[in-house]
């Protein structure tokens, strides 16, 4: 029979205390290292929670993914998509978020916890404005913590090394064929993706 943990204390006398350089790291609010770092990253990962369970989105842009507000305050686009909004609802129901900041060809992740709210304000939405279409929502995060992560993780997984590792991997129309037993997905599904996608970009 498998054995959880169920108290805090157990993981403390397992792992021990953790070090200096991991406490010390963390700021609680833009730094100009961390402004440098975040205003490179193009692709991040949101994680939310909410009344239903927890949720992480990936989040992209042809540029840097966040825009600062203040030193205290990052601002995200909500560009169009499947309308879901699994992202949305949660920060709507309980506004707690983590993101994870990424660039090609760095090992270092850096993480920002806080908290969020969904704006509707044209002037913010006015910041991304991109030919004319912009977001038809900002989410406003106030940062709680920022700090860099280890990159023991991406190293272990020669993320940007092992090159492209996607052959044989099954498309989004397949996966949509099996869980909708043929009704929906399949080739045709696959092939005009792009052209749907170019309609729904903005």
């Amino acid at each position: 029979m498998a054995e959880y943990v169920k108290d805090i204390s157990e993981l403390e006398a397992l792992y021990g205390a953790p070090g200096a350089a991991s406490i010390r790291k963390v700021a609680r609010q833009m730094t100009p290292l961390y402004r440098k770092w975040i205003s490179a990253s193009r692709f991040c990962i949101v994680s939310t929670v909410g009344p239903d369970g927890t949720d992480g989105s990936p989040r992209g842009d042809d540029g840097p993914v966040v825009q600062e507000l203040d030193e205290h305050r990052l601002l995200m686009p909500d560009w169009r998509g499947n309308n879901r909004m699994d992202t949305l609802r949660n920060i709507v129901a309980d506004g707690r978020i983590s993101l994870l900041f990424m660039v090609a060809g760095s090992d270092t992740v850096v993480r920002v916890n806080g908290r969020a709210q969904v704006s509707l304000e044209a002037a913010l939405c006015a910041r991304f404005d991109d030919r004319g279409r912009r977001p038809r929502s900002v989410i406003v995060i106030t940062i709680g913590e920022i700090y860099a992560q280890c990159a023991r993780a991406p190293m272990r997984a020669e993320l940007w090394s092992a090159g492209d590792q996607s052959a044989g991997l099954p498309t989004v129309g397949a996966i949509l064929a099996e869980q909708t037993e043929g009704e929906e997905g399949g080739a045709r599904y696959d092939a005009d993706w792009a052209a749907r996608a170019e309609k729904t970009m903005w």
